[in-house]
């Protein structure tokens, strides 16, 4: 018999009702759960006197779950496991989700240990795994059911999980827009994209006491200056982001969902007719996609135009060789980083 020996310990052994050591084993079953044969890894415990196989209590309930389990796989469903992690995911109890589900207080008990999900049941827990949003949705419904605890605990966690995927889906849709700008080292200054550098640059600038009255205009000039510093200095850029010369100075690709990243420190402010975005960061901050060497390059943006309005930086920006030598909504090119006026 092919048996993989997991360990072995000295103890009574109810096989033979003596003490020795005993083995606990896996070996590979093959069964017939409703119609379909599957094969799974049964664990056992072994009793080399007897030579026999035999299972202890906690052992059956483990092997019939794998059994199922290997069902649920044959048939495409989540495993026990899967469902229970599911709601470790969320935080939250059997219980309860059975009451977001409107489902029977015992229902998910019983698909985590030994009863078999129905293909309808199968596709809502897929769906509430994948989709935070209806989570939310869901216990909006269900809140007069729970404990006001219990409530602010999985709307704290969903929350938390629906802003990750909404930043998932912007990096890949602005990474998507970047493809076409691959290999075009005059266009993104010799560096890959690398949101996670874009991000902690805006916080850096959030957070300098050397900068004032950070505004979304004012960041996108001290992003490119940062960059092209970067490239003037080293040959490289520090964000791989691309640059677009815009009436009002230099503009990244796809600017409006950069300033939406997750950790972007951005207020927007209602102004009436338009809205205007702000961003300060206070308190000790860390930076852990910059380098001691792009901190430094950043400090000296900062000390020569982070106490700059606005309009004094737009301007200073016209008169960039960059600037004036592209043509309107054309991509800046990098070549220029060596006449920097900075």
């Amino acid at each position: 018999m092919d048996m993989k020996i997991i360990k072995s310990e000295k103890r009574l052994c109810t096989c033979c009702m003596e003490e020795h050591e005993v083995k606990t084993v896996l070996v590979l079953e093959h069964a017939t759960f409703k119609k379909k044969q599957v094969e799974y890894m049964a664990s056992y415990l072994f009793c080399d006197r007897a030579e026999e196989l035999y299972m202890d209590e906690q052992q059956m309930q483990d092997n019939d779950v794998k059994l199922k389990d290997a069902y649920r796989k044959s048939e495409g469903l989540l495993t026990s496991a899967e469902i229970s992690g599911i709601r470790t995911k969320y935080g939250i109890s059997q219980s309860d989700l059975c009451i977001l589900l409107g489902w029977g207080g015992k229902t998910i008990t019983r698909y985590e240990s030994h009863q078999v999900q129905d293909k309808a049941h199968d596709t809502i827990l897929k769906k509430i795994d994948k989709d935070p949003e209806w989570f939310l949705s869901l216990l909006q419904d269900a809140r007069p059911h729970l404990s006001e605890e219990a409530y602010k605990r999985y709307l704290t966690a969903a929350t938390a999980l629906y802003e990750k995927d909404q930043d998932v889906y912007l990096r890949k849709a602005i990474e998507a827009r970047y493809a076409k700008f691959h290999g075009n080292q005059m266009f993104h200054g010799n560096t890959e994209l690398s949101l996670n550098k874009v991000v902690d640059v805006i916080r850096y600038f959030a957070a300098s006491a050397n900068v004032t009255s950070l505004y979304k205009v004012k960041l996108m000039k001290l992003m490119w200056y940062a960059d092209a510093l970067a490239y003037k200095k080293r040959g490289a850029a520090i964000t791989g982001l691309v640059y677009q010369a815009l009436p009002m100075g230099a503009v990244p690709v796809g600017h409006n969902s950069i300033i939406d990243l997750r950790g972007v420190p951005c207020e927007e402010i209602d102004l009436g007719e338009t809205n205007a975005y702000h961003f300060s960061l206070n308190g000790k901050q860390e930076f852990p996609a910059l380098s001691k060497e792009e901190e430094d390059i950043l400090n000296l943006v900062t000390e020569k135009l982070g106490k700059m309005s606005k309009n004094e930086i737009v301007n200073f920006m016209h008169k960039e060789q960059a600037y004036q030598e592209t043509a309107p909504r054309d991509i800046i090119e990098f070549k220029y980083a060596k006449n920097l006026q900075i």
